[in-house]
């Protein structure tokens, strides 16, 4: 694997800057599928750009970032919590308070408002319901007039911002986005990377973007290439 461009500054706790650091990190399927990725950081309100063609684990590399999958070997440190030491309760509670994801199909629930998917958000991760910031995040999307609309009502538009503003609920320091702009045409594609990071970076997120749409190389300048199956 090659990383194309980054940031190795050594990072100093005592800011205010949240950060997300991969060492070592491997992992693997079976005898065949066996993935070792590059070392990296990122912090707060900061995006990097994961790509590679299919099969050079993007997809798992994601996973591991989210806490659904436990690596080989190597670690991946979120603030100060070494997450490969949690238990495995402790690991849901954690992915829950710090980790959003934006996901390709969004896994809304179809039949209630798309108020009430946002704040399922919280109730899942067994926080309280933050009524005012569903409505403040829809505000800040431009989604506020779509509160008390089904989501099944929306259009793939619709659904991408609420998408956004439902990954960002429950104040996460990492933000997780799978192929985001994959269906998109152009204009929509810069746009709703636009939306994507400066939300996150207003709320001192770090995104991570996984991707093989070539055209968001030329949105975001921190970028991983992942080439290599091992």
């Amino acid at each position: 694997m090659t990383i194309l461009a980054g940031q190795s500054d050594l990072f100093n706790f005592t800011s205010m800057k949240f950060l997300t650091k991969v060492e070592g990190l491997k992992y693997a399927y079976d005898s065949k599928n066996q993935f070792a990725y590059p070392d990296f950081e990122i912090s707060g309100g900061e995006t990097k750009l994961i790509l590679g063609k299919s099969g050079v684990g993007k997809s798992t590399l994601l996973h591991l970032l989210g806490l659904m999958l436990k690596p080989l070997s190597g670690s991946i440190e979120i603030g100060d919590t070494r997450t490969n030491t949690l238990k495995d309760k402790e690991l849901n509670h954690f992915r829950a308070q710090n980790i959003g994801f934006v996901f390709q199909q969004h896994h809304f629930i179809q039949s209630v408002s798309v108020f009430d998917n946002l704040i399922l958000a919280n109730y899942f991760s067994g926080q309280k319901l933050m009524r005012e910031r569903a409505r403040a995040l829809a505000t800040e999307l431009g989604i506020e007039l779509l509160l008390q609309k089904p989501i099944y009502a929306l259009s793939g538009g619709e659904k991408q911002r609420v998408g956004i503003a439902r990954a960002l609920m429950n104040k996460p320091k990492l933000v997780l986005a799978d192929e985001p702009t994959a269906n998109l045409d152009d204009e929509n594609c810069e746009k709703v990377y636009n939306l994507l990071a400066e939300n996150c970076k207003k709320v001192d997120a770090a995104l991570v973007i996984v991707t093989h749409d070539n055209r968001l190389k030329h949105l975001v300048s921190d970028q991983i290439l992942l080439n290599h199956v091992y």
